[in-house]
């Protein structure tokens, strides 16, 4: 029985010796083939497709593309160009209801046509009683009392209005105009508010304002003065602007830059496109070799309508893309989701 078990175990080396033999070691293809497939295992992300994402030494991320990959994508890159930016300062506001404004003009009409009517009644009757007429001196006093009361009447709105829309606007040489404008929505005038935490170098020049739901989309104001009173909330400085070019609302909620005197700021402009919001923070996606793209976030960007003004972070000649931005992201945070 021993003989028997020991005769197989025999026979099975000497089958496998002989197997080896014909059959040889792998060779150097079938192995490069094996390593590639691993490789490319090793490069799929869960959803199948190859992942871009790179690590450096630090634990940096990085995104790797040759130049089909790019193409692929539709990545497109620019480079950032050098620019200035004449100092500004942020303020808060909303557009104003024009219908206070606009009930004070129909009781200043109302109040002119009074007093011309009892004017006319008072010429008239003093006229008859100096002549020995039919007209009584109660007559004529009461018609004198009613002239004056109707003066007082005109005579009230100027300061109400002064008071509850500034100087300019009570000035204006052709208020009932601008109201008309308002009331068809062809024009608004709007309530900007510096926070007292900013103080103002010097009086503002100029606004850019938009609505809080676009905040990039501005357009331009032209400053009418100071605001008459105070924000109780706020507690800074008011100044009224009134918007002629697609203005907004009324009751819009509204940011603005307020231009200010001073040394204009050096830095770079970046356009719109080139922006990706993340997490409610802002990115660019910077070309540092020819396949290589890194986030980098982009601080203290200040709006200009079709891009931003940046100080820090990043220097003319740097090359970000303009293109695909949002793909890359996707890449990214799916590379991200894979690991």
């Amino acid at each position: 029985m021993k003989k028997l078990i020991l005769g197989i175990v025999i026979g099975l080396v000497v089958g496998a010796g002989g197997f080896y033999l014909f059959r040889g070691p792998p060779t150097s293809g079938e192995g490069t083939q094996a390593k590639a497939g691993k490789e490319e295992a090793e490069k799929k992300d869960q959803g199948g497709e190859i992942s871009f994402v790179q690590h450096g030494t630090n634990g940096e991320t990085s995104l790797k593309l040759d130049a089909a990959a790019q193409a692929r994508a539709g990545i497109k890159v620019a480079r950032l160009t050098a620019t200035n930016l004449a100092p500004e300062v942020k303020a808060y506001g909303r557009v104003l209801d024009p219908a206070p404004l606009l009930a004070l003009l129909v009781e200043r009409a109302s109040a002119q046509t009074a007093l011309e009517a009892s004017t006319r009644e008072y010429d008239r009757l003093n006229l008859l009683h100096g002549q020995n007429q039919n007209a009584s001196g109660r007559a004529l006093e009461a018609a004198e009392a009613l002239m004056k009361h109707d003066r007082i009447q005109l005579e009230s709105i100027t300061p109400r209005i002064l008071i509850g829309w500034g100087r300019s606007i009570a000035s204006s040489s052709d208020l009932p105009a601008l109201v008309r404008s308002l009331s068809a929505q062809e024009a608004a005038i709007a309530r900007l508010d510096v926070p007292l935490s900013e103080g103002l170098p010097s009086p503002p020049t100029a606004a850019r304002i938009a609505a809080i739901n676009s905040p990039d989309a501005f357009v331009e104001g032209e400053l009418l003065g100071p605001a008459p009173s105070a924000d109780p909330q706020m507690q800074g400085q008011g100044f009224l602007v009134l918007v002629r070019a697609n203005p907004p609302p009324p009751g819009a909620a509204l940011t603005a830059w307020l231009r200010v005197s001073g040394k204009e700021q050096t830095g770079v402009f970046v356009p719109s496109t080139a922006v990706i919001r993340h997490q409610g923070e802002l990115f660019l996606y910077l070309q540092t070799t020819d396949d290589s793209f890194k986030r980098e976030p982009m601080d203290a960007a200040h709006p200009l309508g079709e891009g931003f003004f940046v100080q820090e972070g990043f220097k003319a000649e740097d090359r970000v893309v303009v293109v695909g931005a949002q793909q890359l992201l996707s890449e990214e945070l799916k590379g991200q989701g894979a690991e």
